[in-house]
Protein backbone atom coordinates (compact mmCIF):
# COMPACT_ATOMS: atom_id res chain seq x y z
CA UNK A 1 0.00 0.00 0.00
CA UNK A 2 3.04 2.24 -0.19
CA UNK A 3 2.22 5.82 -1.31
CA UNK A 4 -1.49 5.04 -1.70
CA UNK A 5 -4.20 7.17 -0.18
CA UNK A 6 -5.55 5.86 3.10
CA UNK A 7 -7.78 6.95 5.98
CA UNK A 8 -7.24 6.61 9.70
CA UNK A 9 -10.32 6.04 11.86
CA UNK A 10 -10.70 5.23 15.54
CA UNK A 11 -13.34 4.34 18.11
CA UNK A 12 -12.10 5.58 21.48
CA UNK A 13 -13.94 4.71 24.68
CA UNK A 14 -13.10 4.63 28.34
CA UNK A 15 -11.37 1.23 28.20
CA UNK A 16 -10.31 0.56 24.60
CA UNK A 17 -8.94 2.58 21.70
CA UNK A 18 -9.52 0.82 18.39
CA UNK A 19 -7.90 2.08 15.21
CA UNK A 20 -8.37 1.09 11.58
CA UNK A 21 -6.47 1.94 8.43
CA UNK A 22 -8.81 1.82 5.44
CA UNK A 23 -8.61 2.58 1.75
CA UNK A 24 -11.10 5.18 0.44
CA UNK A 25 -14.26 3.56 -0.86
CA UNK A 26 -13.94 0.45 1.32
CA UNK A 27 -15.60 -0.20 4.66
CA UNK A 28 -13.27 -3.06 5.60
CA UNK A 29 -9.91 -2.39 7.30
CA UNK A 30 -6.52 -3.13 5.79
CA UNK A 31 -4.98 -2.63 9.24
CA UNK A 32 -6.34 -2.92 12.77
CA UNK A 33 -4.80 -1.79 16.04
CA UNK A 34 -6.41 -2.24 19.45
CA UNK A 35 -4.96 -0.56 22.55
CA UNK A 36 -5.89 -0.34 26.24
CA UNK A 37 -6.53 3.19 27.49
CA UNK A 38 -4.98 2.64 30.92
CA UNK A 39 -1.65 1.66 29.37
CA UNK A 40 -1.05 5.14 27.91
CA UNK A 41 -0.67 8.26 30.09
CA UNK A 42 -1.64 10.63 27.27
CA UNK A 43 -3.73 10.33 24.13
CA UNK A 44 -0.70 11.48 22.13
CA UNK A 45 1.12 8.36 23.31
CA UNK A 46 -1.40 5.92 21.90
CA UNK A 47 -1.73 7.92 18.68
CA UNK A 48 2.04 7.78 18.20
CA UNK A 49 1.98 4.01 18.77
CA UNK A 50 -0.90 3.53 16.33
CA UNK A 51 0.82 5.59 13.62
CA UNK A 52 4.00 3.57 14.03
CA UNK A 53 2.09 0.29 13.81
CA UNK A 54 0.08 1.26 10.73
CA UNK A 55 3.21 2.55 8.96
CA UNK A 56 4.92 -0.81 9.44
CA UNK A 57 1.84 -2.89 8.57
CA UNK A 58 0.94 -0.97 5.40
CA UNK A 59 4.43 0.10 4.40
CA UNK A 60 2.84 3.54 4.30
CA UNK A 61 5.16 6.43 5.10
CA UNK A 62 2.63 9.03 3.98
CA UNK A 63 0.11 10.81 6.14
CA UNK A 64 -3.51 9.66 6.04
CA UNK A 65 -5.70 11.51 3.57
CA UNK A 66 -8.49 11.82 6.14
CA UNK A 67 -8.88 11.14 9.86
CA UNK A 68 -12.05 10.50 11.85
CA UNK A 69 -12.14 9.72 15.57
CA UNK A 70 -15.34 8.59 17.29
CA UNK A 71 -14.99 9.56 20.94
CA UNK A 72 -16.85 8.84 24.17
CA UNK A 73 -17.27 12.46 25.22
CA UNK A 74 -19.03 15.65 24.14
CA UNK A 75 -17.79 16.97 20.80
CA UNK A 76 -18.85 20.62 21.06
CA UNK A 77 -15.76 21.91 22.88
CA UNK A 78 -12.32 22.89 21.56
CA UNK A 79 -10.65 20.25 23.74
CA UNK A 80 -12.13 16.77 23.84
CA UNK A 81 -12.11 15.54 27.44
CA UNK A 82 -13.13 11.91 27.90
CA UNK A 83 -15.89 11.25 30.40
CA UNK A 84 -14.59 7.89 31.62
CA UNK A 85 -10.83 8.12 31.14
CA UNK A 86 -7.88 10.44 31.75
CA UNK A 87 -7.33 11.33 28.07
CA UNK A 88 -7.94 14.63 26.28
CA UNK A 89 -6.83 16.18 23.00
CA UNK A 90 -7.55 18.89 20.43
CA UNK A 91 -7.96 18.66 16.67
CA UNK A 92 -4.83 20.80 16.26
CA UNK A 93 -2.81 18.24 18.21
CA UNK A 94 -4.08 15.42 15.97
CA UNK A 95 -3.26 17.43 12.84
CA UNK A 96 0.28 18.00 14.10
CA UNK A 97 0.75 14.35 15.04
CA UNK A 98 -0.75 12.78 11.90
CA UNK A 99 0.24 15.36 9.31
CA UNK A 100 -3.35 15.31 8.06
CA UNK A 101 -5.35 18.57 7.87
CA UNK A 102 -8.73 16.85 7.33
CA UNK A 103 -9.55 15.70 10.86
CA UNK A 104 -13.09 15.01 12.07
CA UNK A 105 -14.17 14.15 15.62
CA UNK A 106 -17.64 12.72 16.17
CA UNK A 107 -19.55 11.28 19.11
CA UNK A 108 -18.88 7.57 19.55
CA UNK A 109 -22.54 6.63 19.60
CA UNK A 110 -23.28 8.94 16.72
CA UNK A 111 -20.70 6.82 14.91
CA UNK A 112 -22.32 3.57 16.06
CA UNK A 113 -25.67 4.87 14.82
CA UNK A 114 -24.22 5.51 11.37
CA UNK A 115 -23.28 1.84 11.15
CA UNK A 116 -26.72 0.49 12.06
CA UNK A 117 -28.31 0.91 8.58
CA UNK A 118 -25.47 -1.22 7.17
CA UNK A 119 -26.25 -4.21 9.41
CA UNK A 120 -27.49 -7.43 7.84
CA UNK A 121 -29.97 -9.99 9.18
CA UNK A 122 -27.22 -12.31 10.55
CA UNK A 123 -25.90 -9.36 12.59
CA UNK A 124 -29.15 -9.05 14.55
CA UNK A 125 -30.85 -11.22 17.18
CA UNK A 126 -34.49 -10.24 17.82
CA UNK A 127 -35.52 -9.63 21.43
CA UNK A 128 -39.25 -10.25 21.33
CA UNK A 129 -41.65 -9.37 18.54
CA UNK A 130 -42.36 -6.28 16.46
CA UNK A 131 -41.98 -5.10 12.89
CA UNK A 132 -39.55 -2.49 11.57
CA UNK A 133 -41.16 0.62 10.10
CA UNK A 134 -38.80 2.18 7.58
CA UNK A 135 -40.61 5.52 7.91
CA UNK A 136 -39.86 5.97 11.60
CA UNK A 137 -36.77 6.68 13.77
CA UNK A 138 -34.42 4.10 15.25
CA UNK A 139 -32.70 4.18 18.65
CA UNK A 140 -29.26 2.80 19.49
CA UNK A 141 -28.44 1.99 23.11
CA UNK A 142 -25.22 0.47 24.41
CA UNK A 143 -23.55 -0.23 27.75
CA UNK A 144 -19.78 -0.38 28.00
CA UNK A 145 -17.50 1.62 30.24
CA UNK A 146 -20.32 4.15 30.02
CA UNK A 147 -23.77 4.22 28.44
CA UNK A 148 -24.24 5.50 24.90
CA UNK A 149 -27.46 6.66 23.27
CA UNK A 150 -28.12 7.90 19.75
CA UNK A 151 -31.00 8.20 17.33
CA UNK A 152 -31.55 7.80 13.60
CA UNK A 153 -34.25 9.83 11.86
CA UNK A 154 -35.31 9.02 8.26
CA UNK A 155 -34.30 11.65 5.70
CA UNK A 156 -34.34 11.99 1.94
CA UNK A 157 -30.76 10.63 1.82
CA UNK A 158 -31.26 7.77 4.27
CA UNK A 159 -30.96 8.62 7.95
CA UNK A 160 -29.86 11.66 9.92
CA UNK A 161 -28.02 10.90 13.16
CA UNK A 162 -29.02 12.48 16.46
CA UNK A 163 -26.03 12.44 18.79
CA UNK A 164 -26.82 12.60 22.49
CA UNK A 165 -25.54 12.24 26.02
CA UNK A 166 -28.64 10.29 27.02
CA UNK A 167 -26.65 8.02 29.31
CA UNK A 168 -26.28 10.97 31.66
CA UNK A 169 -30.01 11.57 32.01
CA UNK A 170 -31.45 10.95 35.47
CA UNK A 171 -32.08 7.34 36.43
CA UNK A 172 -35.80 6.87 37.08
CA UNK A 173 -36.28 3.77 39.27
CA UNK A 174 -39.25 1.46 38.80
CA UNK A 175 -40.51 -0.45 41.85
CA UNK A 176 -39.43 -0.55 45.48
CA UNK A 177 -36.15 -2.41 44.97
CA UNK A 178 -34.94 0.03 42.30
CA UNK A 179 -35.92 2.94 44.54
CA UNK A 180 -33.89 1.47 47.39
CA UNK A 181 -30.88 0.84 45.12
CA UNK A 182 -31.03 4.43 43.88
CA UNK A 183 -31.14 5.63 47.48
CA UNK A 184 -27.93 3.71 48.17
CA UNK A 185 -26.27 5.09 45.05
CA UNK A 186 -27.30 8.65 45.89
CA UNK A 187 -25.39 8.41 49.15
CA UNK A 188 -22.29 7.66 47.06
CA UNK A 189 -22.74 9.78 43.93
CA UNK A 190 -25.27 12.47 45.02
CA UNK A 191 -26.81 12.47 41.54
CA UNK A 192 -27.56 9.12 39.89
CA UNK A 193 -27.66 9.08 36.11
CA UNK A 194 -28.62 6.04 34.05
CA UNK A 195 -24.96 5.27 33.34
CA UNK A 196 -24.35 4.66 37.05
CA UNK A 197 -26.49 1.53 36.63
CA UNK A 198 -26.32 0.56 32.95
CA UNK A 199 -22.60 0.12 32.31
CA UNK A 200 -19.73 -2.13 33.30
CA UNK A 201 -19.02 -0.03 36.40
CA UNK A 202 -22.80 0.05 36.90
CA UNK A 203 -22.79 -3.70 37.52
CA UNK A 204 -20.41 -3.09 40.44
CA UNK A 205 -22.56 -0.21 41.71
CA UNK A 206 -25.69 -2.35 41.65
CA UNK A 207 -23.89 -5.29 43.25
CA UNK A 208 -22.62 -3.15 46.12
CA UNK A 209 -26.04 -1.56 46.62
CA UNK A 210 -27.85 -4.91 46.68
CA UNK A 211 -25.28 -6.32 49.08
CA UNK A 212 -25.76 -3.33 51.38
CA UNK A 213 -29.53 -3.78 51.31
CA UNK A 214 -28.97 -7.39 52.41
CA UNK A 215 -26.55 -6.17 55.11
CA UNK A 216 -23.69 -7.97 53.38
CA UNK A 217 -20.19 -6.65 52.58
CA UNK A 218 -19.24 -5.93 48.93
CA UNK A 219 -18.24 -9.15 47.20
CA UNK A 220 -17.20 -8.31 43.64
CA UNK A 221 -14.54 -5.97 42.31
CA UNK A 222 -15.00 -6.33 38.52
CA UNK A 223 -17.96 -6.76 36.16
CA UNK A 224 -16.37 -9.95 34.83
CA UNK A 225 -16.49 -11.49 38.31
CA UNK A 226 -20.21 -10.79 38.55
CA UNK A 227 -20.98 -12.30 35.16
CA UNK A 228 -18.83 -15.37 35.82
CA UNK A 229 -20.40 -15.92 39.24
CA UNK A 230 -23.89 -15.66 37.80
CA UNK A 231 -23.36 -17.89 34.78
CA UNK A 232 -20.98 -20.49 36.23
CA UNK A 233 -21.74 -20.67 39.92
CA UNK A 234 -25.36 -19.53 39.91
CA UNK A 235 -24.42 -17.13 42.71
CA UNK A 236 -27.60 -15.59 44.16
CA UNK A 237 -26.33 -12.02 44.42
CA UNK A 238 -24.71 -12.09 40.99
CA UNK A 239 -27.93 -13.40 39.44
CA UNK A 240 -29.89 -10.63 41.15
CA UNK A 241 -27.46 -8.09 39.70
CA UNK A 242 -27.97 -9.36 36.14
CA UNK A 243 -31.74 -9.47 36.61
CA UNK A 244 -31.70 -5.90 37.95
CA UNK A 245 -29.50 -4.76 35.05
CA UNK A 246 -31.75 -6.35 32.41
CA UNK A 247 -34.91 -4.90 33.95
CA UNK A 248 -33.44 -1.40 34.04
CA UNK A 249 -32.15 -1.79 30.48
CA UNK A 250 -35.65 -2.73 29.34
CA UNK A 251 -37.27 0.22 31.09
CA UNK A 252 -34.70 2.67 29.71
CA UNK A 253 -34.97 1.25 26.19
CA UNK A 254 -38.76 1.55 26.40
CA UNK A 255 -38.48 5.17 27.51
CA UNK A 256 -36.18 5.94 24.59
CA UNK A 257 -38.54 4.18 22.16
CA UNK A 258 -41.39 6.39 23.41
CA UNK A 259 -39.24 9.53 23.30
CA UNK A 260 -38.02 8.98 19.74
CA UNK A 261 -41.15 7.24 18.42
CA UNK A 262 -38.69 4.51 17.45
CA UNK A 263 -40.92 2.26 15.38
CA UNK A 264 -37.86 1.70 13.21
CA UNK A 265 -36.43 -0.44 15.99
CA UNK A 266 -34.26 -0.33 19.10
CA UNK A 267 -30.71 -1.66 18.68
CA UNK A 268 -28.76 -2.90 21.70
CA UNK A 269 -24.98 -2.68 21.30
CA UNK A 270 -21.96 -2.26 23.57
CA UNK A 271 -19.50 -4.53 25.31
CA UNK A 272 -21.42 -5.47 28.45
CA UNK A 273 -24.53 -7.38 27.37
CA UNK A 274 -22.73 -9.70 24.87
CA UNK A 275 -20.92 -11.17 27.91
CA UNK A 276 -24.24 -12.67 29.01
CA UNK A 277 -26.31 -12.48 25.84
CA UNK A 278 -28.14 -15.80 26.31
CA UNK A 279 -29.14 -14.77 29.84
CA UNK A 280 -30.20 -11.36 28.53
CA UNK A 281 -32.45 -12.91 25.88
CA UNK A 282 -34.24 -14.95 28.58
CA UNK A 283 -34.43 -12.07 31.05
CA UNK A 284 -37.17 -9.63 31.95
CA UNK A 285 -35.82 -7.06 29.49
CA UNK A 286 -38.69 -7.30 27.02
CA UNK A 287 -41.33 -7.29 29.75
CA UNK A 288 -39.81 -4.14 31.27
CA UNK A 289 -39.53 -2.61 27.79
CA UNK A 290 -43.26 -2.98 27.20
CA UNK A 291 -44.37 -2.16 30.77
CA UNK A 292 -45.56 1.38 30.02
CA UNK A 293 -49.19 1.28 31.08
CA UNK A 294 -51.47 2.66 28.40
CA UNK A 295 -48.66 2.45 25.84
CA UNK A 296 -47.96 -1.26 26.27
CA UNK A 297 -49.51 -2.08 22.88
CA UNK A 298 -47.53 0.72 21.23
CA UNK A 299 -44.26 -0.76 22.49
CA UNK A 300 -45.27 -4.36 21.80
CA UNK A 301 -45.09 -3.52 18.08
CA UNK A 302 -41.58 -2.03 18.26
CA UNK A 303 -38.79 -4.51 17.45
CA UNK A 304 -35.67 -4.73 19.58
CA UNK A 305 -32.44 -6.27 18.33
CA UNK A 306 -29.28 -7.39 20.08
CA UNK A 307 -26.49 -6.50 17.65
CA UNK A 308 -23.95 -9.28 17.22
CA UNK A 309 -21.46 -7.44 15.04
CA UNK A 310 -18.54 -5.69 16.71
CA UNK A 311 -16.62 -2.57 15.70
CA UNK A 312 -19.71 -0.53 14.85
CA UNK A 313 -17.99 2.68 15.95
CA UNK A 314 -15.23 2.10 13.41
CA UNK A 315 -17.67 1.23 10.65
CA UNK A 316 -19.57 4.41 11.45
CA UNK A 317 -16.40 6.51 11.33
CA UNK A 318 -15.57 5.15 7.88
CA UNK A 319 -19.16 5.81 6.82
CA UNK A 320 -18.89 9.39 8.06
CA UNK A 321 -15.77 10.01 5.96
CA UNK A 322 -17.35 8.34 2.91
CA UNK A 323 -20.42 10.59 3.13
CA UNK A 324 -18.49 13.74 4.03
CA UNK A 325 -18.77 16.47 1.41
Amino acid sequence: MKDENWWLVADIGGTNARFWGVTPGSIEPVWQGYYLVNEYPEFADVLTHALQDVAVALDANVSPQKVCFAVACPTVLDRFVFTNSHWNFTIEEVIEKTGCSLVSVINDFGSVARAVPKLKVPDLTPVGDGQISSKHPKVVLGAGTGLGVAGLVPSVTGFSVIESEGGHADYAPVGDLQVEVKRKLRSQFKRVCIERVLSGPGLINVSNALAAIKHQPPRFTTPAEIVAAALSDQDELALEVLDFFCDVAGAVAGNLALTFGAKGGVYIVGGVIPRFSDYFLRSGFRSAFEDKGRFRDYLANIPVFLVQRQDLGLIGAVTYLSEEV
